[in-house]
């Protein structure tokens, strides 16, 4: 669960919260926006609710990650979730390339048939633990390739029929430590 705080767009700054962590990956994934009320949807119609598809960096404080039970402090920060370029209505949502460059480097690139659950089956599942509204977005899941930002480098999310979602890192601000460790 990502708050609507950690959504950016194209061109936006991820801000790197040094201040709390000290390993910040990106994850480039595909986003399913959800198009109109799901609830109980079945695999085979859930076409009928999907809006369009578009990039996502799922980013995520991979050491927070790992310390908290749950994740939702480790991806909540703001600016956690730079989405865009543009809501494609017109993708083949099972067999799409997705490519995430760090600086220029390809780190990822698979296509959507290689997912262990295709999008139909994800909006199928969430949909039977909580109702989805307009609007909402699901994050498909990561390929290999995750790996660390730093403030200064760019991240580029790229599926062919969306475009480049383009963002880089900048440093947040300096500040004392709030929260002791253990």
């Amino acid at each position: 669960m990502k708050p609507s705080t950690a959504v950016i767009g194209p061109g936006d700054e991820i801000v790197y919260p040094a201040h709390m962590s000290h390993r910040v990956d990106y994850e480039g994934e595909l986003a399913v926006v959800i198009g109109k009320t799901a609830k109980e949807v079945r695999p085979r119609d859930a076409s009928l609710y999907i809006l369009g598809y578009t990039c996502i960096n799922d980013v995520s404080a991979r050491d927070l990650q790992k310390k908290d039970v749950q994740y939702t402090r480790a991806k909540g920060f703001d600016t956690f979730a730079p989405m865009g370029p543009c809501i494609s209505t017109d993708l083949d949502p099972l067999d799409t390339v997705i490519k995430t460059r760090l600086n220029g480097e390809t780190k990822q690139d698979t296509s959507t048939r290689d997912m262990i659950f295709n999008v139909f089956e994800l909006v199928s599942f969430v949909s039977h633990v909580m109702t989805l509204l307009p609007g909402d977005v699901i994050a498909t899941g990561t390929p290999s390739g995750v790996g660390k930002m730093r403030p200064g480098d760019t991240v580029e999310v790229e599926i062919e029929g969306i475009g480049v979602l383009r963002n880089t890192i900048a440093e947040g601000r300096a500040s004392r430590k709030l929260w002791a460790d253990g």
